[in-house]
Parts: C-alpha cells; structure tokens; sequence
C-alpha cells in the first residue's frame, strides 16, 4: 500500500477491495495450490515479548526521524520507550499527539534489520491494532540488501495494514517494479475482520520461491505467484526483515484528516515469530 521508503515519495492509489467476507482483491494472483513446501515446527527467530522494558535490541532497532518517510507522514520516530516498551508480556507502539523537531506527533518504527533478516519461511505477528481516524498502523517486510534498486524494485511485503478511517479493514499486498500502487498495477487483497482494535488477531504470511500468501487467523486471504519473468515482477528471492509501526496522517492513513482526541494510540503486539521453509516435500 505504501513505500514508507525515506527518499521516493509518492502518491497513494486506493487498493483493489474485495467483497466482505470473500477477502481476495481483484488484483490479487491465483489461489492454485503450491506444490507442496513445508515449515518447520518451531520458530528459528521470534519475540515473545516475556520482559519488561525496552524492545529487546539484540532483536531489534529503530528508524529514526520525521521527514514524512515517502508518504507525507507526520509523525517523528523516536527510539524512547515513551513510544516503543513492553510491558504485561506485550509490546506496545504507541503514537502520541506531541510536539518533535517540528512534527506533532511521535511514534516508533521497530526493524529486525541486521537482527533479523530471511529469505523464505512463514512469518507470524499476533497483534491488536489501534483505532481512531489519522492512525496508520503496519507489519510488514522490506529487503536487506535492496539488491535490485530502491522502491519498488527490491519489492515490500505487507502482512498486515490498517486505516483507522477504514475501521475492522485489514490489507495484505506486496509492491514490485512490475506490480505497484503507483503504476496502478498493485497485488493487494482486503478483508473486513470484527475486532481488530478490541482483540488480538493472528497475520500471517508463507513465502516460498513460489509464492507468497497471506492469512489472517489462519485464513487463506492474499496469494501472489512467482511468474519466473525475473525480479521486476519477483524480486523476492533475497533477504527481507520485519518493520512494526504506527504511522499518523500521510497520503493514505491521513486522507481524511487526522482526529486528535484518539491519541495516545497504541498497537499491540503478543509476538513476532519466523519459521524456516524446509525441504519441499515428495
């Protein structure tokens, strides 16, 4: 749905929207099987969130400031644990409406970048998402290495993506220099889920050198196949980490304004785990 990459901004395109219930946008790929890729059985990386405290920085980091980060935003990204602590055996991002180096509002942006980094596997974050119109709350996967170039052509992955405008609407979406927002050629589905800010909801994505499919609580959602025409349209065979963050305002989260009565607004996150791909079966 968005860059969120520093130096290219751009303007945002409303997503493909699928029926309720059905979940599957029109520009989504097909639902054909893969063949049959296996994970395994326990996490090879993850965050379970058991402390107190600052998010655990053998896992994680920050990016840091407030130049609106390619889409307009309006938040500053601090690393203070005023907007990023885990406490209750949950972390919490919390966007606050205060004033930072000439943005009104203050949030975090966590990476797993050098911390955590993967090709293939099956990620998992439980979360509950924050409401209130202006709030721009993501999960989502951006390449190491950017070998293929900068946004879009090292491609993004988007586990999940809410607007607080758009209450109980979850988006799933990948970006490619084939397949982009931009272009008008974007791969995203949608899906209305009861209760995304009053519980705790399970996003999921299985990325093989197939595909790449999306699920929430474990229910088939999103699926992006690899065409074997190279990385405009696939550049998913390299590294990626996780971002987790609550952006305020911009050219999505913000189209129609920004309440202030909804700050502090917090995103909740249970875990974060990553499953290695195995050996595809016979």
């Amino acid at each position: 749905m968005t860059t969120r990459f520093a130096t290219l901004a751009v303007l945002l395109t409303t997503a493909s929207c699928a029926t309720p219930g059905e979940g599957v946008g029109t520009r989504a790929a097909s639902s054909t099987p893969d063949k049959a890729w296996t994970f395994a059985s326990t996490p090879t990386w993850q965050d379970e969130f058991d402390y107190s405290g600052k998010p655990d920085p053998a896992k994680w980091g920050y990016d840091l400031g407030g130049h609106g980060w390619g889409n307009n935003e309006l938040q500053f990204y601090t690393d203070s644990a005023d907007n990023a602590f885990v406490r209750d055996g949950v972390l919490h991002i919390v966007a606050r409406r205060e004033s930072r180096d000439g943005r009104a509002y203050t949030s975090t942006r966590l990476i797993s970048k050098g911390k955590g980094d993967f090709l293939y596997g099956r990620f998992e974050v439980r979360a509950k998402l924050p409401s209130g119109r202006g709030t721009w709350p993501a999960i989502w996967m951006l390449p190491t290495d950017w070998k293929y170039g900068d946004w879009p052509r090292s491609g993004e992955i988007d586990i999940m993506e809410h607007v607080g405008f758009d209450p109980e609407r979850v988006h799933i979406s990948v970006h490619t220099q084939a397949y982009n927002h931009v272009a008008g050629t974007q791969r995203t589905a949608t899906r209305l889920v009861d209760g995304v800010m009053e519980d705790f909801h399970l996003y999921r994505v299985d990325w093989t050198p197939e595909s790449i499919r999306g699920y929430i609580d474990d229910i088939p959602m999103f699926a992006f196949a690899n065409e074997g025409t190279g990385p405009d349209a696939w550049p998913f065979d390299q590294r990626f980490h996780f971002l987790l963050n609550v952006a305020v305002g911009g050219n999505w989260g913000g189209k129609e304004g920004v309440d202030d009565s909804v700050f502090p607004a917090t995103l909740q996150v249970d875990y974060v785990r990553a499953y290695e791909l195995l050996e595809q079966a016979e």
